[in-house]
């Protein structure tokens, strides 16, 4: 993984200018993240309205929204969940150095 993606949340960036890009991508990210679950939303309510209007025999749209649904658990993770912190590769780096 690129260094620069690493964001250390136990310190707080040194200057205004990487505080304001540390903001700025975490704001994108959620930002993307909620066009995806909205277009996750609006199309599978489509699915589901077409799968009613003829006929609401076997329930069809089930796989693209199980598939869809991995796709965006995948992503809610990746937005959501603390990236590394310096402290904790320090920590494991220790440890696999202790392995060897």
């Amino acid at each position: 993984m690129d260094d620069k993606k690493l964001v250390d949340r136990t310190a707080p960036p040194r200057t205004d200018d990487e505080l304001r890009e540390q903001a700025v991508t975490e704001l994108q990210k959620r930002r993307e993240l909620a066009g995806h679950l909205m277009a996750f939303v609006l199309v599978n309510t489509f699915l589901v309205v077409i799968w009613y209007v003829t006929g609401a025999g076997f329930f069809w749209p089930v796989f693209p929204i199980f598939g869809w649904g991995i796709g965006v658990v995948f992503h809610t993770w990746d937005v959501l969940w603390p990236q590394p912190t310096e402290t904790s590769i320090r920590t494991t780096m220790d440890r696999i150095a202790r392995r060897r």
